[in-house]
């Protein structure tokens, strides 16, 4: 399995990006997929995921500001990220588990946002 995540890049405080992350397979092989971010010196962090039914979670932080969405012709999710904010800079990880006896977790690579002026 292979996440290919892309759209990351620098942006000003208000405005807006999407990043979007390619799976190779089916992306309703997956339980569960999303997106997380780390920032320097920080812990990565569960920004925003859904389950295979369509349930939809997302950190508080980003509420009303960012959309996951998924595109299933195309195997893609995607983050709608707008109103950013200096403190969502970060390197984001498109993540994907699928739990069949055993938990599996991929992570693809990470793109980086920077939001400043």
């Amino acid at each position: 399995v292979q996440l290919q995540a892309s759209g990351g890049g620098l942006v000003q405080p208000g405005g807006s990006l999407r990043l979007s992350c390619a799976a190779s397979g089916s992306i309703f092989s997956f339980n569960v997929m999303g997106w997380y971010r780390q920032a320097p010196g920080k812990q990565r962090e569960l920004v925003a995921g859904f389950t295979i039914g369509g349930t939809t979670t997302y950190a508080d932080s980003v509420k009303g500001r960012f959309t996951i969405s998924r595109n299933s012709a195309k195997n893609t999710v995607h983050l709608q990220m707008n109103s950013l904010k200096p403190e969502d800079t970060a390197v984001y990880y498109c993540h994907a588990m699928r739990f069949d006896s055993l938990r599996y977790d991929y992570w693809g690579r990470g793109t980086l946002v920077t939001v400043s002026s």
